[in-house]
């Protein structure tokens, strides 16, 4: 039983190593489709801390993710040379720090913001903790849009482009690897840094779920009333869930950033929000493999429904537009999947073992 378990998780390796060489021979859209995926895993995983393990509903996490890709964008491209003279004096090609210190740098502030969020809500629950979370999210929304004046440091809605693409141990991932007569795509080796960055996030995920901390988390989520009684400090466990979330929507931000080569507030928006915390609940909420597969579905699932949705729309004359026409299959998909799997595609194994047993 051990053996077959292991050759499961190395034909699983195998499959996901040799997935975006599969995928890069039918065209590079496919291999960035898989690429956005990967980074929506990372979004997912990190909101799951939050509304999963610490059962605190965030909808404006997005603005995680749009701390650490301006971080990224702003340390690693010529634009804060043209704001701030002492900048162009010291850095007259711009400033391109290196990824090993941005990442950081972005994560921790995106953390710092994570806690700044939950200092304010920490008395509140349900639909008033939701309203703040969303107005938070929209306020850094409209801070990037705006902080092009008196001062320019975001470049307000024209957005930051001439990014660095992300680059390790000297290789730039922006170009491609040739080796002999074969070719690695830039979206390729993407996928390889992305797929190592979720790898390790699900680990140190699962490592704090089955944590003392995370069982403290849990125990908030169930009954914080009876988890305050028993001793646990509440408030520095929501602060910690908070903060441990958005460093994670951070990471994935940056990685983005430097994925992309531009980024603007419209990348931001409430919806981002509101499919990240889709994909948590379709999934299986609180379940890593769960939160995995509806990040998945709903990162990859929009992108495929543009081949049905250019038939359909022949189909009718021309009369209903591709993109709503795709939006209203997604949101079909969606409907019908809730209505057939309420706990989500795949669900927590522990729930419901109290109600077998009896």
């Amino acid at each position: 039983m051990k053996i077959n378990k292991t050759l499961q998780y190395v034909l699983i390796g195998v499959a996901l190593l040799v997935l975006p060489l599969i995928l890069q021979s039918f065209g590079n859209a496919w291999v960035r489709i898989a690429d956005m995926a990967l980074l929506y895993i990372l979004l997912a995983i990190g909101l799951n801390i939050v509304v999963g393990y610490a059962g605190l509903l965030d909808l404006g996490y997005v603005a995680f993710f749009a701390v650490g890709a301006y971080m990224y964008g702003l340390l690693s491209s010529p634009h804060l040379t043209t704001t701030f003279e002492w900048i162009a004096l010291n850095f007259p090609n711009g400033l391109h720090l290196p990824l090993w210190l941005i990442v950081p740098l972005g994560a921790a502030l995106a953390g710092i913001f994570g806690m700044l969020l939950g200092a304010p809500t920490l008395k509140l629950r349900g639909d008033y903790l939701a309203i703040v979370t969303l107005g938070f999210g929209e306020i850094i929304r409209v801070f990037m849009n705006n902080l092009d004046h008196p001062v320019n440091i975001t470049n307000g809605p024209k957005g930051l482009d001439q990014i660095d693409p992300i680059s390790i141990f000297g290789i730039s991932l922006g170009k491609k690897i040739v080796i002999g007569d074969f070719e690695i795509a830039s979206v390729s080796l993407y996928y390889y840094l992305f797929l190592s960055l979720v790898l390790i996030t699900i680990l140190i995920s699962h490592r704090l779920e089955i944590s003392r901390i995370g069982r403290a988390w849990m125990a908030i989520r169930e009954d914080e009333i009876a988890a305050k009684a028993m001793g646990l400090n509440t408030r520095n466990l929501k602060l910690l869930a908070f903060g441990m979330g958005a460093t994670f929507g951070g990471v994935s931000g940056a990685m983005f950033a430097g994925f992309q080569g531009f980024i603007s507030p419209e990348s931001f928006s409430l919806m981002e929000s509101v499919m990240i915390i889709a994909m948590v609940v379709l999934g299986g909420i609180g379940y890593l493999p769960g939160v995995v597969l509806g990040a998945i579905l709903l990162s990859a699932l929009p992108e495929v429904l543009r081949y049905v949705a250019g038939p359909l729309q022949e189909m009718t004359g021309g009369r209903l537009d591709a993109s709503i026409m795709r939006q209203l299959l997604v949101a079909l998909a969606m409907i019908v999947i809730m209505l057939l799997r309420p706990r989500g595609l795949w669900p927590s194994p522990e729930h419901g073992k109290s109600l077998k047993a009896k």
